[in-house]
């Protein structure tokens, strides 16, 4: 009887602004728990900090390899939020860090809303809109990706948790003030979570974190949408803009689907109900379908494609970045096998 050597697993990580998520699959299938570090990657002068990402990631890939009865990997498949403004740094030193420290012969260093895109619609055309704390969509005809907003809370996120959090306080500062476009309701809701008005800039302006306190306000902004026009109209104009930034990026041609993915979706009815009206006024061509699964999910499905060489959806060097094996012995092959 011959016995079997060690299986081969791919690994999968999902970078983002709430920490990282790592899992170990086998055969296609997750193993075991997925591991979760709540410290975000850290940004620094050159992007995002690989050796931050580093120090967090190699322990919990030891443990599951370890777990799983896995001696060596595939691929390695991470998603990153930022990756294509801020992954210079990431891209020069991550590849052959994980060759050194785990022997990974094959690398994919995608931007969290290629992974979120993936883990929706698989290895299908149409768009994706990834929302939370921001908003980016993402789309692709299989030929190449396209991207609309995600330019941050002070260019963009149009729609998103942040921008919807702050045209609420905005709206709320209004009614302090007695100028147009104010709304009662939202100011009360505004002093219950910050206390008086006259107190959120200093609330506000100091902290590190400000585009995750103005989203924290959105779920106010929605639960006062049914009674107050103010509340709703806002919701109506995020609806509006997330439409156009899916519109923007989903394929012209045959019948691509599109999917809603990311927490921002959680607040129901009150976003949903018009977003939708949107969707079907601006992509009468194209169909909502469910989002099959999250960015850890798509991180895997590329990770195994990577591993079997069977990866067919477009690479380049910001949204999907390849690496081959032999990083460390000058006989690189990236973004194409």
């Amino acid at each position: 009887m011959t016995r079997a050597g060690p299986r081969p697993g791919v690994l999968a990580v999902d970078s983002g602004g709430s920490g990282l998520r790592v899992a170990l699959a086998v055969d296609g299938q997750v193993h075991g728990v997925p591991l979760t570090s709540k410290e975000p990657v850290r940004t620094g002068p050159r992007g995002i900090d690989s050796g931050h990402l580093l120090e967090q990631l190699l322990p919990m890939a030891r443990q599951l390899m370890a777990a799983a009865g896995i001696e060596e990997l595939g691929a390695v498949a991470v998603g990153a939020a930022g990756l294509a403004t801020l992954g210079d740094e990431l891209r020069a030193e991550l590849p052959a860090a994980l060759e050194r420290e785990l022997g990974v012969p094959r690398l994919a260093l995608a931007a969290d809303a290629v992974t979120a895109y993936v883990g929706a619609l698989g290895r299908r055309t149409g768009a994706v809109v990834a929302a939370g704390t921001g908003m980016i969509a993402v789309g692709t005809d299989l030929k190449s990706w396209r991207r609309a907003d995600g330019w941050g809370h002070l260019l963009g996120d149009c729609g998103g948790g942040a921008w919807i959090g702050r045209a609420g306080l905005d709206a709320a500062v209004r009614s302090f003030d007695g100028r147009r476009g104010g709304s009662a309701v939202l100011r009360a809701r505004a002093e219950e979570m910050f206390g008086p008005v006259p107190g959120l800039p200093g609330a506000l302006y100091p902290r590190t974190d400000r585009p995750a306190v103005l989203a924290a306000f959105a779920p106010e902004v929605a639960a006062c949408a049914e009674s107050d026009q103010v509340a709703a109209g806002i919701l109506r104009a995020a609806a509006r803009s997330i439409a156009e930034s899916a519109a923007a990026v989903c394929p012209r041609a045959g019948e691509p689907q599109v999917a809603l993915t990311g927490g921002l979706f959680k607040m129901g009815a009150p976003l949903l109900v018009p977003l939708r009206e949107e969707l079907a006024e601006q992509l009468p061509h194209a169909r909502e379908v469910p989002a099959a699964g999250d960015p850890l999910h798509g991180a895997v499905l590329i990770a195994v494609d990577l591993a079997s060489d069977e990866l067919t959806l477009p690479r380049d060097g910001r949204m999907l970045h390849t690496v081959a094996e032999g990083t460390e012995k000058s006989s690189r092959r990236s973004d194409h096998f």
